[in-house]
């Protein structure tokens, strides 16, 4: 028999559905989490899809409605800073609804906040349709480069309380989480190894993504200019009939992309196509680049959930001094909770099984003791 599970943890799953097509999975998944961690779903969903999962969600997870005093126009971040209100524990898991964890890689994410007050797993796609491995592409050309963006994370709940949660007026919300955390001080983990399985989108979702993910580029304007830059340059060398830089760069990015597929341990996730994708993946996010830099300029920002958001994210500088005005000199602190972010605790809702996401992963118990850092990861 598997020994019992014990991780003091809240599983933080901001989601908004038009529809119930990924119900009975999401409720599946959700019962194999609830023995393991407390479960917070923060719905947005339309009424009668919201009184829908109350009924199916009942007794797996707290369900409820973002809080009615916030109104970001990233409806995400909405639902985070909702949970994290409700959270009670002091290791905190914020995951898409796409994301399935299973019991050894949250064991992994709670060990590593002992140390980190944020920690970036590794998303990979499975399945991997032809699309997934279209978009992983970009994932082995971060990976190659430092670190990917992953659709979850791990964060101690005092630090984000103490800096006061973070701005959801943006578009790349994920990379506004970070750079606030180092912003206020907090020491980031990104370990390579921690792979999180996420499910792919529907091909139609995935088109639909292009220009939006590329609008986030505007938040790292050294990487934007160079995507601005292929096209014009892509232009020159077929027109002086010179294929031979277009293939060279072309072999560079797949080299690129098979280093990150290569570092630890990549190869057991990612099929060696997805590194042959990188060119296709740089070409469409060339073109994308200029696209999203028109609407930019010419619409005033990306339409995101019926809004129009301008910023991609602030850079560190402008949250730096925006948390040094709040508290000039200050690290973060993990004494004290801003009022905004009041907290509302849950109970568990379901007791700890022999039944997990991993039977078999030894049994180990985490501890909540608040620790400062630093964080040296790049943005």
């Amino acid at each position: 028999m598997a020994p019992q599970t014990d991780l003091d943890m809240d599983y933080v799953l901001p989601l908004r559905w038009n529809d119930d097509a990924g119900l009975e999975e999401l409720t599946a998944y959700l019962r194999r989490l609830c023995p393991i961690v407390r479960v917070i779903v923060v719905d947005g969903s339309p009424a009668a899809l919201f009184a829908r999962h109350a009924r199916r969600w009942d007794g797996l997870a707290l369900h409820v409605r973002p809080d009615g005093d916030l109104g970001f126009a990233n409806g995400k971040v909405n639902g985070v800073i909702t949970g994290l209100r409700r959270a009670r524990a002091e290791h905190v898991v914020i995951a898409d609804d796409d994301v399935r964890y299973g019991e050894r890689e949250l064991a992994r994410l709670d060990a590593l906040l002992e140390r980190a007050d944020l920690v970036r797993p590794q998303n990979h796609f499975d399945p991997m349709p032809w699309h997934a491995r279209w978009d992983s592409a970009r994932t082995l050309l971060n990976r190659g480069l430092g670190a990917d963006y992953p659709g979850t994370f791990g964060v101690r709940r005092s630090t984000f309380l103490a800096m006061g949660g973070y701005d959801g007026n943006v578009l790349f919300e994920n990379l506004e989480l970070i750079r606030t955390v180092r912003a206020h001080g907090g020491r980031e983990e990104r370990p390579l190894d921690l792979y999180v399985r996420r499910l792919p989108p529907g091909p139609r979702h995935f088109w639909s993504q292009r220009v939006r993910q590329a609008y986030d580029d505007l938040a790292q304007p050294a990487r934007m200019a160079f995507f601005l830059a292929i096209v014009p340059a892509l232009a020159v060398a077929l027109s002086r009939r010179r294929p031979g830089p277009v293939l060279a760069g072309a072999g560079l990015a797949v080299g690129l992309a098979e280093v990150g597929r290569r570092r630890a341990g990549g190869r057991q996730v990612f099929p060696l196509t997805t590194a042959l994708f990188a060119p296709v993946w740089l070409l469409e996010r060339a073109v994308c680049s200029w696209l999203a830099l028109g609407t930019r300029f010419l619409r005033g920002g990306v339409l995101y959930a019926g809004r129009r958001i301008a910023v991609a994210a602030h850079s560190t500088r402008h949250l730096k001094a925006r948390s040094q005005a709040a508290a000039p000199g200050s690290r973060v602190a993990r004494k004290g909770v801003s009022g905004s972010l009041a907290v509302r605790k849950p109970e568990r809702l379901c007791e700890p099984s022999h039944n997990g996401l991993d039977a078999d992963r030894p049994q180990r118990h985490s501890a909540t003791v608040a620790r400062p850092g630093s964080m040296t990861a790049p943005s």
